[in-house]
């Protein structure tokens, strides 16, 4: 049994003095094949501990019925930090921002209007307390006081920066030591007055988050708790990318010697991110300062471990500062994970999106065009189709909080698309007879930080004509969590050569590898494609976009198998050529 505790300003373990140099890498971001080989270079780079967020939505996916299995199981990535000889922080609060979707909430929570989140509202306290009673046992036998890894764990995330309800703070803190969490208990703020004083709670440790000026921040800390270790629990040495945005970077050295700045201040560091992995799937979340900016597939985070799991010049330059200032014992470094260029692969049409509905979803009436959260529905894309009397001269389409990009069909022509950051209402005249009109909505990511996280999805406030509001309305639900589906279709193919209409296609392709030996990481590369979602093996890469910054998609080796390899594409707009390139290097910009 290990000790972990606080005397003074110092942190204390096994009654010597120890400073906390922690790196984060999140199991929900990485294939758990690839975790040791992460650990172990961060233990490589001189730290003594691994910190990460524990995903709610990853682990109670849908009400009641729990994941804690494949890049879910955290009780296997903790015990593997400890088998390298790492410390472990963890942060379980409800909410947990990491640019995560819905900061790490399930998008179930939103079914009902009325409750309250992150705060003493005992509908979303129930909620919590159901998934703590599943999620702490399983922590409970690797904490340090009971021989494992775990020594301290957070209460909630950044709550100065969303609220003050200390109440609601003091019942986390209180649910999360009745059942048996009996380690240091911390969180964690920004360095503005307001974040302290609506994060802190009495008995709890406050740390600090920040990504430069060091001695300001600190003593913001030592302001409102003068006479406890000083420690930032969130360095950001680097940052995330949004669509439509240049690539983020941040200078190595300069980086490295704000780490000195803290080391010299006598403090403790947790590097946001160590090694930031990717936003599988649909689980990239998005921001809202006015304007709602979705975040990219990637999480590379400019980190010193690339999104691959390459060191970086950053790497180098902190393991020389942590060697300077302390006694690290030299340790090899793995070696680095092979990657390979698989070279191009044609893809071709199999099935226009609305010619496989059937297949994918069982429609359903509604008055209204409900937002996904309505219906059962958690990530995706949903689609509404209505009918429209004519004829009409000249209508405008309006959508009122659309969530958050539409396409709009009309007798099955693309008249354009609606977008949560450019709502411009969209123009066409209907025929006499009256016309067939879809919207397909994506959803691009639910927010994660800030006043706006009752993030629905969909049509939210209703569509119009004018000043004309459109009822009546049959509703497919597309999570597009199994295209495996889509072998199940009854349609006919497209004639080989055929270029498909205008719209969402799903294409098909694969490639070969020879033997087990010859597979590796792999970058997939979309040139001349425009927008949509990726799947290798039928696993959801994520999503893609010509828009930029992110030009490749990371493909992990264990994606792969020995013999033929499927990817599918659903292309929302279409491709100037039917075909990607597997190559051996990312495409940042």
């Amino acid at each position: 049994m290990t000790s972990f505790m606080i005397q003074g300003d110092q942190f204390v373990m096994d009654c010597q003095p120890i400073r906390l140099l922690s790196g984060a890498i999140h199991y929900f971001r990485i294939v758990p094949e690839y975790w040791k080989d992460r650990l172990l270079k961060l233990k490589a780079c001189g730290f003594n501990t691994v910190e990460t967020y524990v995903a709610w939505n990853m682990h109670e996916p849908k009400e009641g019925q729990f994941n804690f299995t494949g890049m879910a199981d955290i009780v296997k990535f903790i015990e593997t930090a400890a088998e390298v000889g790492l410390y472990v922080i963890v942060r379980p609060s409800p909410y947990i921002c990491a640019e995560w979707e819905f900061g790490g909430m399930p998008a179930w929570l939103l079914a009902d209007e009325s409750i309250r989140l992150r705060c003493y509202d005992p509908k979303f306290l129930a909620k919590v307390d159901a998934y703590y009673d599943v999620l702490l046992p399983k922590l409970k036998p690797l904490l340090c006081t009971n021989g494992g890894p775990i020594i301290a764990m957070q209460v909630e995330n950044e709550y100065g920066s969303y609220g003050n309800d200390l109440k609601y703070l003091e019942y986390l803190k209180d649910g999360m030591i009745a059942r048996g969490i009996d380690v240091l208990l911390f969180t964690s703020d920004g360095p503005e007055d307001f974040m302290l004083q609506g994060g802190m709670i009495p008995g709890v440790l406050e740390t600090v988050n920040f990504g430069s000026r060091a001695e300001e921040a600190f003593e913001s800390l030592k302001q409102v708790q003068p006479d406890k270790p000083l420690m930032c629990m969130e360095y950001w040495n680097g940052w995330f990318d949004h669509w439509n945005k240049p690539h983020h970077t941040r200078d190595a050295q300069d980086a490295a010697n704000v780490f000195e700045d803290m080391l010299n201040a006598g403090g403790s560091v947790n590097f946001y991110m160590f090694h930031g992995g990717t936003n599988f799937g649909f689980y990239n979340g998005a921001n809202n300062h006015g304007t709602y900016e979705p975040t990219v597939t990637s999480y590379d985070y400019d980190s010193p471990l690339t999104e691959w799991g390459d060191i970086t010049e950053k790497f180098v330059l902190i393991k020389e500062t942590i060697e300077r200032h302390f006694d690290v014992e030299p340790m090899p470094l793995p070696e680095p994970v092979r990657k390979q260029s698989y070279g191009s692969v044609e893809l071709k049409p199999i099935a226009p999106l609305f010619d496989v509905l059937s297949v994918l979803s069982e429609p359903v009436q509604r008055t209204c065009p409900e937002p996904m959260e309505k219906l059962g529905q958690d990530y995706g894309f949903i689609l509404y189709t209505t009918q429209i009397s004519g004829p009409r001269k000249q209508c405008s389409l309006e959508l009122q909080e659309v969530h958050d990009r539409a396409l709009v069909f009309v007798n099955g022509e693309y008249k354009g698309a609606v977008e949560r950051w450019d709502p411009k209402p969209i123009e066409f005249q209907v025929p006499e007879g009256g016309a067939e009109l879809r919207i397909l909505v994506e959803n691009m990511g639910r927010i994660n930080y800030g006043p706006y996280l009752k993030d629905y999805k969909g049509i939210t406030e209703g569509a119009r004509l004018g000043f004309q509001f459109l009822f009546d309305w049959t509703i497919h639900t597309l999570p597009l969590d199994n295209i495996g589906l889509l072998n199940k279709r009854t349609v006919d193919q497209p004639a080989e050569g055929e270029r498909p209409s205008e719209g969402p296609v799903f294409y098909k392709g694969s490639f070969h590898i020879a033997d087990e030996a010859d597979i590796a990481d792999t970058f997939l590369k979309l040139e001349g494609w425009t927008k949509g979602v990726a799947y290798v093996n039928g696993f959801n890469l994520g999503r893609y976009w010509e828009a930029g910054p992110q030009k490749s998609l990371y493909v992990p080796a264990p994606l792969l198998r020995a013999g033929d390899n499927e990817i599918v594409l659903f292309e929302l707009h279409g491709t100037s050529q039917q075909q990607i390139t597997l190559q051996d290097h990312a495409e940042l910009e």
